[in-house]
């Protein structure tokens, strides 16, 4: 039968980034952080989640769907898929809405006194899987007449006056798929629907300091130019870039993966598991890439199963590390990867790793990283091989 012997799967990665935005704030500045007393750029946990999770979609051809507009995609597929007429269909999406222990919101009222603009939304956000905007329309469909015969909706509507019942929606909004027993998703006002994510995602942070660089540009006048007869740009701007080699930490509990799949087959959790990890190493956020394409893959992936607790190796890099003789960041940062691994292990006394490896660039050192795969398909299959083994129950 098969048992998982690693509780978890992690993943530290160093992966320089070139000239580039891929993180911003609410002022469209880089994002940094304060560690070591330096100033680091900095990527935020929830800007690389988003990226792996649309690289799984893609790899998975399943996808998750996060939205407060769902009266709308209720509405489009009973137009587009039923033939509905647009009044009936928005009528049953709202209905469906108020229905729901997430509840309805109307769209509020301009202070001119004028109609209100927009459609209704959920009063929260509501994560479920891509399909279940078809079970809800194909559900609303069962109640069509009870639809065309029911009054309006009002802002003051309660589930009581929805002609769909609750238990129905709700259990539709409760389903999950691969995507969302990954990463979780929290939904208080439905009752069982809440999804304790098993990937955990650090901020990803630069090894040394770093200078956030003011790129100034114009856009020319391509008629100006052309006639000759004016001067000077059509448009000047400016944006913050920065670049430097970032270390990233991804923990994935296998355990809580394969409980939100339902405990039975461990075949699903590989392949899950597989997928979430190619995530990991190949996605990239995408702010600016037309004007930066930093496509970079890592420098170095090194991935450790343990069957106690996570352990981070970001303490590796309060110091700062500096320029080599040679220059660059990269091979430092490996070094100091690689005598923090060396010195953690020798502090825990070797305890609660059950396998370490990795795959470089680099020929430095990297003795103390576990075994070398020359592919990460191959890191993959080794760390999951080792992680979900094959014994008698």
């Amino acid at each position: 039968m098969s048992t998982i012997t690693g509780s978890f799967l992690e993943l530290h990665i160093l992966q320089p980034i070139p000239f580039s935005t891929l993180n911003r704030d609410d002022t469209n500045s880089v994002k940094t952080v304060e560690w070591g007393g330096k100033t680091r750029t900095r990527v935020s946990s929830q800007s690389w989640k988003r990226a792996m999770r649309l690289h799984l979609q893609k790899e998975l051809g399943e996808s998750a769907l996060r939205t407060r507009r769902l009266v709308e995609c209720v509405s489009d597929r009973l137009r587009e898929g039923y033939g509905w007429d647009p009044e009936l269909a928005v009528k049953a999406g709202r209905h469906i809405a108020v229905a729901s222990s997430v509840g309805a919101e109307p769209p509020k009222a301009p202070k001119d006194g004028s109609a209100p603009k927009g459609e209704w939304s959920t009063a929260a956000m509501v994560y479920v899987p891509d399909s279940a905007i078809g079970e809800l329309a194909e559900l609303a469909a069962k109640y069509e007449a009870e639809l065309a015969a029911a009054k309006d909706l009002t802002e003051k509507s309660q589930r009581k006056d929805s002609v769909i019942p609750t238990a129905d929606v709700d259990g539709i909004l409760r389903s999950r798929n691969g995507i969302i027993s990954l990463f979780g998703r929290m939904l208080a006002q439905v009752d069982d629907a809440k999804v304790d994510g098993a990937v955990q995602v650090a901020h990803a942070f630069t090894t040394h300091e770093t200078n956030v660089e003011i790129d100034y540009f114009s856009a020319v006048d391509d008629v100006n130019d052309a006639w000759g007869d004016n001067t000077g740009s059509a448009h000047m701007g400016h944006a913050e870039h920065s670049a430097g080699v970032l270390y990233r930490y991804i923990a994935l509990d296998l355990r809580e993966l394969h409980s939100n799949l339902g405990g039975q087959d461990v075949a699903d959790t590989r392949t899950l598991a597989a997928a979430l990890v190619r995530a990991a190493l190949l996605s990239l956020p995408q702010a600016k890439k037309r004007s930066t394409a930093p496509h970079t893959i890592p420098h170095l992936a090194h991935v450790a199963v343990r069957k106690d607790r996570p352990l981070s190796y970001a303490a590796a890099f309060e110091q700062p590390v500096a320029i080599d003789h040679f220059g660059g960041h990269a091979e430092p940062s490996v070094a100091a990867l690689n005598a923090y691994a060396d010195a953690a292990q020798r502090l825990l006394g070797g305890k609660g790793l059950v396998h370490a490896a990795h795959a470089t660039f680099s020929k430095a050192d990297t003795s103390s990283l576990g075994a070398a795969a020359d592919s990460f398909d191959t890191l993959i299959e080794e760390a999951l091989e080792a992680a979900l083994s094959e014994a008698s129950a």
